[in-house]
């Protein structure tokens, strides 16, 4: 059975694809196939209705007593908007007192060819942006991305994220094996400039 939501330190999360535009050094997928037991590979395609299926009674126990929930998996959520929206929306009817979460790289738009930010406003709460290097050059490194000018597109999204009036958390990774210079106080300089809370977060090497 696929595993679209999962649970960490009693937080839920939702995962709707293993797709993505990046290939981060730093990927947890990269160092196992789970989470906390959770295996994360999906097979098939993700529809809306297979993920709300698994908000079931048990799931329903641990939802009510959290405050957030968050789209994060193995793969980048915002390939998959109409799945995204349509579950946000579910959670918005039944889970009122949850604030949605969105952890995203920041370049599906630019890949779909699609802006999706505009269509989360009134259901998604917060999105956070990977930012994950000071120029171009090192996000290449270390995102190793598979579309052109990727660090602009997050820069952008950044930006329009900040400006649509999501509450919006640019973040970078340090501390991984083989890392190259991260210039820190620029990332959060850049961040600022675009409007947007920096957060610096700290590898965790046996991932989850």
């Amino acid at each position: 059975m696929n595993n679209y939501l999962y649970f960490l330190e009693g937080k839920p999360y939702i995962n709707l694809t293993n797709n993505c535009t990046n290939s981060c050094v730093f990927c947890v997928r990269d160092i196992k196939d789970d989470v906390v037991g959770s295996n994360l590979w999906l097979q098939g395609i993700t529809k809306a209705e297979n993920v709300i299926a698994q908000f079931d009674a048990e799931a329903d126990k641990k939802l009510a007593q959290a405050s957030e929930i968050t789209f994060c998996g193995y793969g980048e959520p915002l390939l998959c908007p109409d799945v995204l929206i349509e579950v946000s929306k579910f959670i918005k009817e039944k889970y009122p007192h949850l604030k949605i979460r969105i952890n995203t790289n920041g370049t599906a738009s630019k890949a779909l060819k699609r802006d999706i930010l505009p269509e989360l406003v009134g259901l998604v709460d917060v999105i956070s942006i990977s930012l994950n290097a000071h120029d171009s050059a090192t996000y290449d490194i270390v995102s190793k991305p598979k579309i052109e000018n990727s660090y602009d597109a997050v820069l952008a999204s950044i930006k329009q994220s900040a400006e649509l009036g999501f509450k919006t958390i640019a973040t970078i990774v340090t501390g991984f094996d083989n890392a190259p210079y991260i210039d820190i106080q620029k990332c959060e300089e850049i961040t600022n400039s675009l409007g947007a809370e920096f957060r610096n977060r700290a590898w965790i090497k046996e991932g989850y």
